[in-house]
């Protein structure tokens, strides 16, 4: 990753780069057939049929404005990667001190199983690593010609580089990779990075690696980053490399539900330009980093020195993959808690902004007590839950017409997953329950406001008489009290008082 992780929005560049500005556009659920057909008519292409996502030129939004078929615009914004240059170097004697500082060399990888998706700027197929590799799939074309093509080869070798004797070896040689080139311009952009996520999350359950970030929030990349963890993958991102610049949020790696990875260096201390934040969840080595280099940036293949969290996260995805092989009964909600607790505590006890839970441990991942499952992830905002809001279906309610009580088991976390959001159906005449256990805070709010409570948690419940004529869907929240996480269990009922 460079220096400062930054999705930019460079207007001078991009005029020059393409022929045309397009801007992405959410399209309307009310008016999704319609709109369609006008976005494909002003020369817009889908990016994420999921998302209800076009990219559109810019000279044809006024008019999809006009028309109400537009629900969100964003510009298409440029991103770049989370690594330090580094000058390529003799590979002959691979210096991968990291395997041991993560106890990859104490266990033997297991064959193919769950895949790991880079979505970065191209591989080079044709580079020694990965010309014969088996179970290596571009789920679309390759570029890695230009100046910053070189980061998806060098991510991807961390990842996956096969025990072959040639070169490196990667943190599971086996898996299965899956690569999508973010960078068909040679430069990453945000649409494509989209387009790599759904398409990771279409072909099923994974780890999908994010090596790039940036300082400014987007709702349409947090989006599909929830659709991947809906749909049951795991997300892991780089914190960022601003750890001397004073750690700006980076983007996704701080959106909730993204398994978060900070870089240590050979003497197993934080690297000094790893980025600080409560939403790290735990670090791998970044610092002098053995990688592959495309063959036609670097005649050798190889960098010996290669430095930025970009390179920690892929330790971290790979080691993911490969417990998840070992444990596939755990869903991504499991495994994700699983990878950072597992880790060896490194900083401050328990929990720090540099290092998270601490630094990642292979042998002790494929050992330890399988977390509770966290149902209905993620579920941390109306638009999560609501049917046709982000997801087509939203979540199920805990209490419905018909149905008058429900129970459910699940966890808050401060930064990873700061609230939990449920609808209960409240009868007319009727007066509803809610009883929680947990270290967690519980209100009853009205949908209307979305923020009103209508009735607070005291000593473990909540009461809410619907005096009205006619049933109502209410908004159950919960959030951490006064821990930093919790585990808690809510069952709601109806009675006449």
């Amino acid at each position: 990753m460079a220096p400062r992780l930054l999705i930019l929005v460079v207007v001078a560049f991009l005029a020059a780069a393409a022929p045309a500005r397009a801007e992405l556009v959410q399209l309307d659920w009310a008016h999704l057939d319609h709109g369609m057909r006008l976005a494909r008519q002003a020369g817009g292409t889908e990016v994420a049929s999921e998302l209800r996502l076009w990219s559109v030129p810019t000279s044809a939004v006024a008019d999809l404005r006009r028309a109400g078929v537009v629900g969100l615009v964003r510009p298409d914004r440029l991103l770049t990667v989370e690594s330090i240059a580094a000058q390529p170097t003799d590979p002959l004697v691979p210096l991968e001190w990291w395997r041991s500082a993560v106890g990859a060399d104490r266990v033997d990888p297991p064959g193919p199983g769950k895949p790991v998706t880079v979505v970065d700027s191209g591989l080079d197929l044709t580079h020694p690593e990965f010309a014969n590799r088996p179970n290596t799939t571009a789920l679309n074309p390759q570029t890695t010609t230009e100046e910053e093509d070189d980061h998806g080869t060098e991510v991807s070798s961390v990842v996956g580089a096969p025990n072959n004797g040639v070169g490196l070896v990667g943190v599971y040689p086996n898996a299965v990779l899956r690569v999508w080139d973010a960078s068909p311009l040679g430069f990453l952009n945000e649409s494509e990075a989209i387009k790599g996520i759904i398409e990771a999350a279409r072909l099923g359950p994974g780890v999908i690696n994010l090596s790039f970030g940036g300082e400014n929030n987007d709702p349409l990349l947090q989006q599909a980053v929830d659709h991947a963890v809906r749909t049951g993958s795991l997300v892991v991102a780089a914190a960022g490399n601003d750890g001397l610049d004073g750690s700006p949020p980076n983007f996704p790696a701080v959106y909730p539900h993204v398994l978060t990875v900070g870089a240590t260096n050979s003497s197993g201390q934080v690297a000094p330009f790893s980025s600080l934040s409560p939403t790290v969840d735990l670090a791998a080595p970044g610092a002098d980093i053995p990688v592959a280099e495309p063959l036609a940036q670097a005649a050798s293949g190889y960098l010996l020195h290669a430095n930025g969290t970009s390179f920690a996260t892929p330790i971290v995805a790979g080691a993911a993959a490969w417990v998840w092989t070992v444990r596939p009964n755990l869903d991504n909600t499991q495994l994700f808690e699983l990878m950072r607790r597992s880790a060896t505590d490194i900083g401050p006890r328990g929990f720090d902004n540099a290092t998270g839970w601490g630094l990642l441990d292979i042998p002790a991942a494929l050992t330890f007590p399988t977390p509770r499952r966290d149902p209905q992830e993620p579920n941390d905002q109306p638009r999560d839950i609501e049917p046709h809001a982000v997801f087509a279906n939203g979540t199920p309610p805990l209490t419905a017409p018909g149905r008058t009580s429900g129970s459910i088991a699940a966890h808050v976390d401060r930064s990873e997953d700061p609230v939990d959001l449920y609808r209960v159906w409240a009868p007319a005449d009727r007066v509803l329950r809610a009883r929680l256990t947990g270290s967690v805070a519980l209100r009853l709010l009205a949908r209307a406001t979305k923020t009103r409570a209508v009735a607070i948690a005291r000593h473990g419940l909540a009461t809410y008489r619907n005096s009205s004529q006619s049933g109502s869907y209410l908004y159950l929240e919960v959030r951490p009290y006064r821990a930093r996480e919790a585990s808690y269990t809510v069952r709601v009922t109806v009675a006449r008082r």
